[in-house]
């Protein structure tokens, strides 16, 4: 028997602690029982994204959460920058049109981030009403500095809408801090869960766009959620189950500390990029995240080979390339429940599986590269 293994960013690992949770009896959520562990879980969420403002949680995947921030916060009078620089920055450009929002478009290399010398310039005009962007675009893994872009953005009467679904709870996000107006997050990235949960966080300058819009929406009107967040509920049924399983989740994560988990995410990240440049196998970015690393196949050995026969030898699961990466890379998260040991297990079995494969590789030496790295694991 073959223990299977998740390394695909998303969904990820759930610790047995969260499964266990999950599976006692469903309780009824209109109650002062849910609306404590509600409140318990709210608490968690601003704690983790380090903000005072509003965090909403809604029943629906990540997508959900930046759907309602867009339809909901984007002025209709205004322009609307969006990057898009891969397969998730391309769905905001998409959602943006299908809310009839005027799109300005920041189409950006594969592998490449959004600079804020470009959000600087374009906001000069005044143009702009609110900015999205991704923090972590998890199809090219590669992440922007959005620190400095919130920067820039608060300097304006625009708000940053920011997708961070693959940094939540991974790279270092200070949401108050960098002046992000809005963070869309998922659950089943970092945050250890199955997919179903959307979080929103939202500042006071995102609340005065949105309260002076009507948006055409019902399920993902944020005013909604806002409403019943003051009573430490969800304005539709909640998901009662994965809710439990989130307070257990951030429980994990609050006992080592946030910034451990960043730290300790930075060296998986780092040590397989380590293990990659001794394989002679080149990473994808030029601005690489820590949550997820694309790695470029060698020639000769292709998707379709790699990744089956590395999940039915070693029960490695580990995700394919996207549009024009399809069938040419593999991408590897270091999001959540993972840690050094499974990594350097991990880079072993690529090791084989690529030398069985036909790739000119040196068994261990990718091993060896990755445990340099991750000596200084705590």
């Amino acid at each position: 028997m073959i223990k299977q293994r998740l390394f695909t960013p998303g969904p990820t690992e759930v610790p047995p602690e969260v499964l266990i949770e999950m599976a006692r009896p469903v309780f009824h959520h209109r109650t002062e029982r849910f609306r404590k562990m509600f409140g318990e879980v709210t608490a968690g969420l601003k704690k983790l994204l380090m903000t005072a403002g509003d965090v909403l949680t809604i029943a629906g995947s990540g997508t959900a959460g930046m759907e309602a921030a867009i339809a909901c916060a984007c002025p209709r009078d205004r322009k609307v920058l969006v990057s898009n620089g891969g397969k998730f920055g391309e769905r905001w450009v998409k959602i943006a049109k299908v809310y009839g929002l005027q799109v300005d478009e920041v189409q950006l290399e594969w592998g490449t981030a959004l600079q804020a010398d470009t959000v600087a310039e374009k906001l000069s005009s005044g143009d702009y009403g609110a900015v999205i962007t991704v923090h972590s675009e998890t199809s090219t893994a590669t992440a922007c500095d959005l620190e400095a872009i919130g920067k820039v953005v608060a300097k304006t009467d625009a708000i940053l809408i920011a997708d961070c679904i693959t940094s939540a709870g991974t790279l270092p996000l200070r949401t108050d801090e960098w002046g992000v107006d809005i963070v869309g997050a998922g659950s089943q990235k970092a945050l250890m869960l199955p997919p179903g949960l959307a979080f929103v966080a939202v500042s006071e300058k995102a609340w005065k766009n949105i309260d002076a819009i009507t948006p055409p929406a019902f399920y993902l009107d944020l005013k909604a959620y806002r409403k019943s967040l003051a009573k430490n509920d969800t304005p539709y049924t909640a998901a009662v189950s994965l809710i439990r399983g989130l307070k257990v989740a951030l429980e994990m994560i609050g006992e080592i500390g946030i910034e451990t988990v960043w730290a300790r995410t930075a060296l998986l990240a780092a040590a397989t990029r380590a293990a990659a440049e001794a394989l002679g196998l080149k990473v994808f970015s030029s601005q690489p995240s820590d949550s997820v690393t694309c790695i470029l196949l060698p020639e000769g050995v292709t998707d379709e080979q790699f990744r089956p026969a590395l999940r039915d030898r070693f029960g490695c699961s580990i995700a394919g390339g996207q549009n024009e990466l399809k069938g040419k890379a593999i991408r590897i998260s270091h999001m959540g429940y993972v840690e050094s040991l499974e990594t350097i297990g991990l880079i072993a079995a690529i090791e084989y599986t690529l030398a069985e494969a036909g790739a000119d590789v040196k068994i261990g030496a990718g091993v060896t590269a990755a445990a340099k790295v991750l000596k200084d694991w705590r």
